[in-house]
């Protein structure tokens, strides 16, 4: 069952919720920074040639680099949740307000955004790379895969970071988080470009002024994270006993 809570704004607007969101917006602005920079770095070494199995891999390593710091920055902050897909999943579950979930999406598509005007002033102009679905693929099958790779990828945050069970995996939460990232891009970088946020790809595109299929990017995360907090939160942590409220991804 859905746990969704609107939330007031005395809490959302509090001094810790006001820490959670710049955390939110920094950790964003250098995941982002990291991951589209590799993307331009492989396609000046290459001279824009097409993505090659060693390009795939680099980029998918210095995502999951970059996501595996950004969590572990943020997590006794915000949560280091640095994706509106990740925030939806866990507000489905309960875990967060739907008000303070906003004021978190707002954080982190401001930290993209800026990241990638700071990688085009810092590049010389050079093009910021955006999310398309490969030649030969629909949209509605980029939407798919995009909602299985952003089910993984919330799935395992629930189980590695939001379940109140989860005992000691404080510390493998952000590496295991790292790992689904880089291995999805793995997966699916050469079909729908493997995002699972609609932070990573709303950035970029703001910066090229190229929207072209971004709605991809969010409704396939979007949908992906809602059913992993829904299923993670209603099979498994909706049958424990109730145990004592966890700051620890919230």
């Amino acid at each position: 069952m859905v746990k969704l809570a609107f939330g007031c704004f005395g809490e959302s607007f509090s001094v810790v919720s006001l820490k959670s969101y710049l955390a939110e917006f920094i950790s964003t602005l250098l995941f982002v920074f990291a991951g589209v920079g590799s993307a331009i770095a492989f396609n000046k070494l290459t001279s824009n040639a097409s993505l090659d199995p060693a390009g795939l891999v680099a980029i998918a390593i210095a995502h999951a680099f970059a996501l595996f710091v950004g969590v572990s920055m943020a997590a006794n902050i915000s949560g280091g949740h640095l994706n509106p897909a990740v925030t939806f999943g866990l507000a489905v579950g309960g875990h967060i307000t739907i008000l303070t979930g906003i004021f978190y999406w707002v954080a982190q598509l401001l930290g993209s955004i800026v990241a990638c005007f700071l990688l085009k002033f810092a590049t010389n102009g050079l093009a910021i790379p955006t999310h398309s679905v490969a030649a030969g693929m629909s949209d509605i099958q980029g939407v798919v895969m995009e909602i299985i790779i952003t089910f993984a990828l919330v799935y395992t945050v629930y189980a590695t970071a939001a379940d109140p069970k989860k005992g000691s995996l404080g510390t493998i939460a952000p590496i295991a988080i790292g790992f689904i990232v880089g291995a999805n891009i793995l997966a699916a970088g050469p079909f729908s470009g493997g995002s699972m946020n609609p932070a990573r790809s709303f950035g970029p595109a703001v910066a090229s002024g190229d929207f072209a299929g971004n709605w991809v990017y969010w409704v396939g995360p979007l949908i992906g994270g809602g059913l992993a907090g829904l299923v993670y939160g209603e099979i498994f942590i909706g049958s424990y006993a109730p145990l004592p409220a966890s700051d620890d991804y919230a």
